[in-house]
């Protein structure tokens, strides 16, 4: 210590008489640091040689976190899972890509201007393009689930596909067969004739943790066999509007353009999730993707596999959270359980004795924690079990018994005779509007109505305006709420009897008079 002292005072005499007072303080400082540095590595050097000869006693009370990366594990991973996630390429309809086509143009276009969930991104004069997609084709990822090629991918990933391209990494180009699709999940199955073929195996979603490490494969830009890895942000995001069931994996993970379809796996090597959806105002990667959870996909692919079709419980009730003013309104100390806003006619909820304003507070004697948590119940409960549920109502507890029904895509519909039975409404096609529906299509507070479906050329309500699309809620002002109500009014008009009609079109309300 002395010589490092020493050191120090004759290098500033020697500088002292050749600097101005400034100067001179700034070396002085400068040296100081010098000094007090080289001191505390000995002193760390010290430590370290003791360290060496005497391993230090840790306290019992501190419990130090040890975080190790699994390189090597993800290496595994990855060398496991790439062969098994495949490219499908896809030649589609001469329309909209990848537009559902229960939505038109305009429709669309408001929808991603006003909200930020894409499927597929635009691409920026300064990024990387990637294989440019010929006109009328679509690329997206799948997922091989079986050794006989069965391959899970997203729907919108298939959807309107004439012919489907599945490649290989490495690098053999198999034909490809749409087995079945999901809208209301974005799922499809998708079967090439295989043998021995490379494939993940189902994981848990049910068992991940948020902060758990996972990894993404796909095709991003038409990258093949591309790995990225990330944890899980959040777990059962929802109401999202991304489709109609919606219980997501929210992942870090990088997923882009060209990933939809693609594995989300645990370290294991596990299939967990198919990636879906991405959040950006960009089309690109920005930190929030959204996966399938393997709990809700493989049943869903399962009935896919085996039937082409996906068959789900129901009920026919209308749902929603309950807030705690709604919940101090209706006599309960806490806010629990989700309250029915709508019972439909003829539906297992009707007949078991539910009532719109009562409170579902257990299902199958589950405590019922909100509504996605009891439409994922319901749907995957096998059709004609009696399902016990419990409600409050006025105060008190009951328990009711449902026995559940399919639900089916093939709704109700009905039709108002030919246009040869004259009448004003004669050839207008209606079904019920679903509660989904009524939303996108703007039907506000309680409206409600039937959509119509089809309408015969030249019949005298096509003339007068009506058009696919609108929801009819009266009728010479008599309330329309379903297929019901359409057919009895327009079973009682008459032959030169006009119809007056209040349709909702596009969120607005218009009366629309169809002479006879």
């Amino acid at each position: 210590m002395k010589r490092y002292l020493d050191l120090f005072s004759s290098s500033l005499a020697s500088r002292e008489g050749n600097r101005k007072p400034g100067a001179r303080f700034l070396a002085a400082l400068v040296m100081l640091a010098a000094l007090v540095g080289a001191v505390s590595l000995g002193s760390l050097s010290s430590t370290l040689k003791a360290s060496d000869a005497a391993p230090l006693t840790a306290d019992a009370s501190v419990h130090p976190v040890s975080i190790s990366a699994p390189t090597q594990g993800f290496i595994d991973v990855a060398k496991s899972v790439t062969p098994a996630v495949v490219n499908i390429t896809v030649s589609k309809d001469d329309r909209e890509e990848g537009m559902p086509k229960s939505l038109d143009r305009d429709r669309m276009e408001e929808f991603f201007r006003n909200f930020p969930f894409e499927f597929r991104g635009p691409r920026g004069p300064n990024e990387f393009r990637g294989p440019r997609e010929p006109h009328g084709m679509g690329m997206g990822s799948g997922v091989i689930i079986s050794p006989d090629g069965h391959i899970v991918t997203n729907n919108h990933v298939v959807d309107g596909a004439k012919e489907v391209t599945v490649t290989l990494p490495d690098k053999r180009e198999l034909k490809g067969k749409v087995v079945g699709t999901d809208p209301k999940t974005d799922l499809a199955v998708v079967k090439v004739d295989g043998k021995d073929l490379p494939y993940v195996p189902w994981g848990d979603s049910g068992a991940l943790q948020v902060g758990e490490y996972v990894l993404a494969v796909g095709n991003p830009f038409g990258l093949n066999s591309t790995v990225t890895s990330g944890i899980v942000s959040a777990l059962g995001r929802g109401g999202m509007g991304i489709t109609q069931y919606e219980d997501f994996i929210q992942t870090d993970a990088a997923i882009n353009p060209g990933n939809s379809g693609g594995a989300l796996v645990n370290t294991k090597g596990e299939l967990v999730g198919i990636n879906t959806a991405i959040v950006s105002q960009t089309g690109g990667y920005q930190g929030v993707g959204f996966a399938v959870p393997s709990t809700m996909a493989k049943p869903v692919i399962e009935s896919l596999t085996k039937t082409g079709k996906v068959v789900r419980g129901h009920l026919g009730i209308g749902i929603q959270e309950l807030t705690p003013e709604l919940a101090k309104s209706f006599g309960l100390d806490a806010r629990s359980g989700i309250l029915v806003n709508d019972v439909r006619e003829d539906s297992p909820a009707s007949h078991a004795g539910l009532k719109q304003g009562d409170v579902i507070t257990k299902y199958q004697g589950v405590p019922v924690d909100g509504p996605r948590a009891l439409q994922r119940a319901v749907t995957q409960t096998p059709i004609g079990t009696k399902a016990s549920i419990t409600v409050m109502r006025d105060g008190k507890e009951e328990t009711l018994t449902a026995t559940v029904g399919e639900l089916s895509d093939t709704v109700k519909m009905a039709k108002a005779g030919s246009i040869d039975a004259e009448h004003a409404l004669a050839g207008v096609s209606v079904r019920n509007v679903t509660s989904n529906e009524a939303r996108d299509l703007g039907l506000k507070g309680k409206t409600q109505g039937v959509l119509v479906v089809g309408i015969e050329p030249n019949s005298k309500a096509e003339r007068a305006g009506l058009s696919e699309g609108d929801v009819i809620t009266e009728i010479n002002r008599q309330p329309i709420k379903s297929v019901h109500d359409f057919e009895r009014v327009t079973t009682g008009l008459k032959k030169d009897q006009s119809g007056v009609l209040l349709i909702y079109r596009r969120g607005n309300a218009l009366f629309l008079s169809v002479k006879a």
